[in-house]
């Protein structure tokens, strides 16, 4: 590994904002030398053409990696990163940008004075696209600048406080993601837990301690459908099966129980089965009822009443349109 930053970008069907989004690592000012990996999943607008372009005119900084089918988000992130030649790793999503032009420098040099840390955070603002209106994040709860990664974990899994982390706002260790990926390459490479980042920087963790910034370096591109924004019921239910089924699976092979992750577990459990109530789908209801049993958890008297709502199909129909009733009454109120 060589002592430089490799920045992931990946993007898909992103021709609107994949400029912006290099503009801004093009524009850092960093004492280390950087490189760009764009991993383009092949969209299906212009969005590899201007990668190309860009690459054209910084062909010593831009690498585009064009796949030649879909691979997916996970897949698409995990071989950039073993693609990556830097000794750190940065990312930055294809609609989200970068604000302060020192992210790097201030990352990379929190991690040159503690060799400890495998991962700096900071803060970034959530970016309506519409408005272009910005909304900060709330601030982590860390009692000083850098935490025991091992502390952390329960607060990665959970998240019930606040949004531990973003990847585009961060800069970590090559190295602790190589360790934890051949260590267990399944948690990285299993498309059912639909997302990269938890399972990422939950082995950071492991491997070392976490560095935070209050600094604001990135803007959070809101308001395009996305894995995390989805609308659609169906959609939404398979998104929190995956990321349950996720934790589930740290909080069994890294052996985290605690009550903390049970009842947010159940929590996450009734989240899954309102998903599956609102989008009126029996098959929903008999999967969130499998998941409940292979996850082994315990059915509060809210997902009982869930579950008997669900498997009565009138009082299902009566019950959505009970609820149908009430949020209309409520915008009117508002």
């Amino acid at each position: 590994m060589e002592n430089k930053i490799s920045v992931v970008v990946c993007t898909y069907n992103q021709e609107d904002t994949i400029s912006r989004t290099l503009d801004s690592i093009l524009m850092q000012q960093c004492h280390v030398p950087f490189e760009i990996i764009i991993g383009e999943d092949c969209s299906a607008d212009h969005t590899l053409a201007i990668c190309q372009q860009y690459a054209e005119r910084h062909p010593d900084i831009i690498r585009v990696m064009a796949n030649k089918q879909n691979k997916g988000i996970v897949n698409n992130y995990f071989d950039c990163l073993l693609a990556a030649n830097g000794k750190y790793i940065a990312d930055c999503a294809g609609d989200d940008f970068w604000t302060d032009p020192l992210k790097l420098e201030k990352e990379v040099s929190m991690m040159e004075q503690h060799p400890e840390v495998t991962l700096v955070l900071t803060r970034w603002n959530w970016f309506d696209e519409t408005s272009k209106q910005t909304k900060p994040c709330i601030p982590p709860p860390f009692s000083k600048p850098i935490v025991k990664g091992s502390e952390a974990l329960e607060e990665i899994i959970t998240q019930t406080s606040m949004n531990v982390y973003h990847l585009s706002s961060s800069l970590y260790s090559a190295e602790a993601f190589r360790k934890a990926y051949e260590e267990d390459a399944y948690l990285f490479r299993n498309k059912d837990f639909a997302t990269e980042d938890i399972s990422l920087v939950f082995m950071l963790a492991r491997y070392g301690d976490i560095a935070y910034l209050p600094d604001f370096t990135m803007n959070y591109s809101m308001g395009k459908p996305s894995a995390s924004q989805q609308t659609n019921h169906e959609k939404r239910f398979q998104f929190f099966r995956q990321i349950t089924g996720l934790i589930h699976y740290l909080t069994e092979h890294y052996n985290l129980h605690s009550p903390r992750i049970e009842q947010h577990m159940e929590k996450r459990l009734f989240a899954i089965g309102m998903h599956a109530f609102r989008s009126a789908n029996p098959a929903l209801s008999e999967e969130t009822a499998r998941c409940a049993k292979a996850w082994n958890i315990k059915q509060t008297p809210r997902i009982r009443i869930l579950f008997f709502i669900m498997r009565h199909q009138r009082i299902w129909q009566w019950s959505l349109t009970v609820r149908k009733w009430f949020v209309s009454a409520k915008k009117a109120l508002h």
